[in-house]
């Protein structure tokens, strides 16, 4: 770093703050020549090093910063946003050798979405992290072999495709770049190896499935990793000789150095603490562990909300591991085994025009898992079961029509990866697993875990009790079974519906003296997503029970917040509350045409600060403060769409949005909408309608009887299907408004 001495008897005759032009010939013997206030460089200026590098652009009180361009004697160059310094915002860097990077900059740093293009022909687009390949992107080789998928540290890790030239894929886990865990090997022909991968041949194991009787036997999978994979290299970034930073001069004599000397930070005045980009980190608000697990905003006078910080947990992944001792492990073996086998089964090509013998309640098809295996299924530990698939041409289309590959969906629910149980957050006694990426979670219908709400006691009920027990027992799969045909036609509709999304319907029964009979339904994770979720709520409408009994805490993300707990208003841009007004109008009217009612509006909420900070733990939905070092909207928001997918944002999926807090009047006790306090948080939103498969049976009307003899009518759940469509609607487009 230069030392520049910026005195000059015509800088002190010049009024304070008068910009001119200026040639200066420093001692160090570098060179400036530019615009000049107050002794230092101020606007447009060139400056010459005695070593050879140049910076030509802009600078602000001696330091470069908005648009330039630096060169290095080595030919290099960089051309684009200077900050303090610092290559920093959107630029372009040409190394020595010819190799080109365009993208985003954070202190001197690749950090964000940005294109490297390599003089050999390789490219790579995607996101990157401290100068490294980092997050999602695309590598491309100069014989059109190409990776899509995740990187870490400048290597393909985690989930990703490599497709080959010859039409050949491998789809999968990767560790290190190459294929490591759950994979699919996938041929031309339509042959894959479905497997647990390893360079050591011990780790790996798998099944091959030709596409026709004369497949390749003799294929060893160990091929991919010393055949395929050899002419896979990823390129390796130049490393910039010498920084701009490192470059930059220090003015003494210059006034902002006596000002600094002169009138220093007071000592009782917080430095500003800056996140990995750089930035001022969200108002220079230090965020701190207060003791009990939770995080929250350093609550100073400034930023202090008359409603006290929002404190969140980190969160914590969901459910119990299901292992070998557990009672459902080898329930969830059976499940993994007739998954395998429905799904791997080959089978025609199908037409999204599907016929309606499809839907047909009677297309069904029984496989017989005995314990040795037979011809068509392998041998298992578990005990011998018989498997069902309801409907299988209609699931099988339902996946294709949801863009699910049969092979992912295979390796995410029958992988080497056991399944999490989950207990039943509502009143229906089902279990619920969900898969180990969280793709996937699945629902159980047990007679013995179907119970009709507990609420209903009057006399009465006790004799309709026994006589629909037995019904009940159907009554899930019957609904879905039923409506099945209206569903498909609806999906196939509208392609950013927000009811759930079914992707299979099965049974496994057991043989031999427990005879017993267990339905699956298996849907998508509306939670799949590689944010943390701080907050969810599952929304109906009504404010009868619609209250968490947990004290406040004890409430972490995994809680399930209702009607009554819900403290904000979500306020969407225009387009997307637009989009997301129509398709609710849709879905309720395809639900209450289908007479189904009790289903709600699951929303999860990622606060984006959390995001933007330097903890590693995801921090509180901190608010959103006030001042006047708040970072402005629009840098939020950049950092936000570099540091994710913008093709993965969709209605109810990876939606940027601002919350707004409400506070509810005390003398209001089943107030469903607060008052807006003009307190704002910037998120990311995920949303979705959940427990479609409630229609407005005799169980139902009977609960909508006896309740209402005893609370308002218009505040229970159990109502008739068009009231309850009305009524959910009229809430959720009171919570939900625009952004303005």
């Amino acid at each position: 770093m230069s030392v520049a001495h910026a005195d000059d008897a015509d800088d002190y005759s010049r009024p304070t703050g008068e910009t001119y032009h200026a040639e200066k010939a420093l001692p160090s013997g570098d060179f400036y020549t530019g615009q000049w206030r107050d002794n230092l460089p101020h606007g447009h200026g060139k400056y010459l090093w005695t070593d050879g590098c140049m910076y030509v652009g802009e600078w602000h009180r001696g330091k470069t910063m908005g648009k330039g361009r630096f060169s290095w004697p080595s030919g290099a160059t960089y051309e684009g946003d200077f900050k303090n310094g610092y290559m920093d915002g959107k630029g372009t860097y040409i190394d020595s050798s010819g190799d080109l990077y365009r993208g985003s900059w954070v202190m001197n740093l690749r950090h964000g979405q940005g294109t490297k293009s390599y003089v050999n022909g390789d490219c790579y687009d995607g996101e990157w992290r401290r100068g490294l390949q980092d997050g999602h992107g695309r590598y491309q080789w100069k014989n059109e072999n190409h990776y899509i998928g995740q990187w870490k540290n400048g290597m393909m890790n985690g989930n990703g495709t490599m497709i080959w030239s010859n039409g050949n894929r491998y789809d999968g886990s990767w560790e290190d770049s190459a294929p490591k865990g759950n994979g699919t090997f996938r041929w031309s022909d339509g042959s894959f190896y479905v497997g647990v991968w390893s360079k050591d041949p011990k780790e790996q194991n798998g099944t091959y499935y030709p596409s026709t009787s004369t497949g390749n036997f003799d294929w060893q999978p160990q091929q991919v990793f010393y055949v395929d994979l050899s002419e896979c290299v990823v390129c390796t970034c130049q490393r910039i000789p010498v920084l701009p930073s490192q470059k930059m001069p220090v003015w003494y004599g210059s006034s902002s150095e006596q000002s600094s000397s002169g009138n220093r930070t007071k000592s009782s005045e917080r430095p500003r603490r800056r996140s990995v980009d750089g930035r001022v980190s969200n108002a220079e608000m230090e965020l701190r562990n207060n003791g009990s697990g939770y995080l929250q905003v350093d609550d100073t006078e400034s930023n202090r909300s008359p409603l006290g910080p929002l404190r969140i947990q980190p969160a914590k992944k969901q459910g119990q591991t299901i292992s070998k001792g557990h009672k459902n492990y080898d329930l969830m073996l059976n499940l993994q085994l007739g998954i395998r086998h429905s799904v791997g089964r080959p089978a025609p090509a199908t037409s999204l025009d599907l016929k309606a013998s499809a839907f047909d309640p009677k297309e069904k098809l029984w496989t017989k898992f005995p314990s040795e295996g037979s011809k068509y299924t392998p041998p298992h530990q578990s005990c011998e079961f018989k498997w069902k698939d309801y409907c299988p041409v209609v699931f099988r289309t339902l996946r294709k029509l949801f863009n699910v590959d049969a092979a992912d969906y295979m390796l995410s629910i029958c992988g080497n990866d056991a399944l999490r149980e989950l207990s039943s957050p509502g009143k229906s006694g089902s279990f619920f697993y969900l898969t180990n990426d969280d793709r996937y979670m699945i629902k159980t219908m047990k007679k013995a875990e179907t119970k009709v709400s507990t609420s209903i006691q009057f006399f009465f009920l006790n004799l309709f009790i026994k006589i629909f027990t037995h019904l009940y027992f159907f009554h899930l799969k019957q609904v879905l079974i039923r409506m099945l045909p209206a569903y498909y036609n609806h999906v196939r509709a509208c392609e950013n519906t927000l009811v759930t999304k079914f992707f299979g319907l099965h049974c496994v029964k057991l043989t031999g003296t427990a005879q017993k009979k267990v339905r699956f339904v298996i849907m998508g994770n509306l939670f799949c997503t590689g944010h943390s979720i701080h907050r969810r709520f599952d929304l109906k409408g009504s404010s009868h029970g619609r209250l968490t009994t947990k004290p406040e805490s004890e409430i972490d993300p995994n809680t399930t917040l209702k009607d009554l707990d819900l403290n904000f208003l979500f306020r969407l841009q225009k387009n997307w509350f637009q989009e997301f007004c129509r398709q609710v109008d849709k879905d309720c009217e395809f639900l209450e045409q289908e007479r189904i009612m009790d289903y709600s509006l699951l929303v999860g909420l990622h606060f984006r600060e959390s995001s933007c900070n330097n903890s590693a733990t995801p921090t509180s939905g901190a608010r959103t403060p006030t001042g006047d070092n708040r970072p402005s909207r629009g840098e939020m928001d950049r950092f936000l769409l570099d540091a994710s997918k913008l093709a993965s944002m969709q209605l109810g999926i990876n939606m940027p949005a601002r919350v707004e807090r409400t506070v509810r009047r005390s003398d209001a006790e089943n107030q469903l909408v607060g008052e807006p306090t003009g307190e704002f948080y910037d998120v990311i939103l995920y949303f979705g309608v959940i427990d479609i498969l409630q229609d407005y049976d005799i169980s139902k009307k009977l609960e909508h009887a006896y309740k209402s003899m005893q609370y308002d009518p218009t505040s229970i759940s159990a109502v008739d299907p068009k009231q309850y469509s009305r009524r959910f609607r009229d809430f959720i487009f009171r919570i939900f408004v625009e952004d303005t």
